[in-house]
């Protein structure tokens, strides 16, 4: 692309497609990114990268197509922490899913919630509880990972809410319940 005349570039937004459009516009391109939900109705045949490049390129040239806007390497690394916390949330939700379901299957029956977590360490710290030594130690190792997982999203709480805008520390303050009402 650095031998070509300056163009016109215009990628699908997934995947790589911000990196290599900062990569085009550095070499003096102007890029465009579409959106694949946009492109999609325009692949006339089986989905392939030539069909999909033609159903970009047809779908670039509809005059009320939108486009997205390239994000920054910032954008781009505030994201991958978001996204990072995100599957940490995920984790420790399946983790005390498994916890719950392992107490279950022993007589112990706690609610779907979060706080029934206090109640359920409670149950496997308890020697004198009926669980078997195997399972009481299983749960331990779970309540473990629970607790590991707990400590990384309050870091990465911690990084994402440094990383806001003072804009957005603003906007989530106006939004945030008052306690008393």
């Amino acid at each position: 692309m650095a031998q070509q005349d300056l163009c016109l570039v215009i990628f699908e937004a997934c995947g790589g497609a911000h990196f290599w459009a900062r990569e085009m516009e550095a070499l003096g391109h102007e890029v465009k990114l579409i959106a694949p939900q946009y492109a999609r109705p325009f692949v006339k045949r089986q989905k392939n990268d030539a069909a999909d490049a033609e159903a970009i390129a047809i779908a670039a040239r509809q005059p009320e197509m939108r486009f997205v806007e390239p994000k920054t390497i910032e954008q781009q690394s505030r994201a991958a922490v978001f996204r990072g916390r995100e599957r940490l949330v995920h984790q420790r939700t399946a983790d005390v899913n498994a916890l719950r379901a392992l107490l279950y299957e022993h007589g112990h029956v706690f609610p779907v919630e979060m706080p029934s977590l206090d109640r359920m360490t409670a149950l496997v710290e308890d020697k004198t509880s009926d669980l078997p030594a195997l399972i009481r130690e299983e749960c331990q190792d779970l309540v473990a990972q629970i607790a590991e997982k707990a400590a990384r999203i309050a870091e990465r709480t911690t990084t994402l809410t440094a990383l806001a805008s003072p804009s957005d520390r603003a906007r989530r303050l106006q939004t945030m319940p008052v306690s008393g009402r």
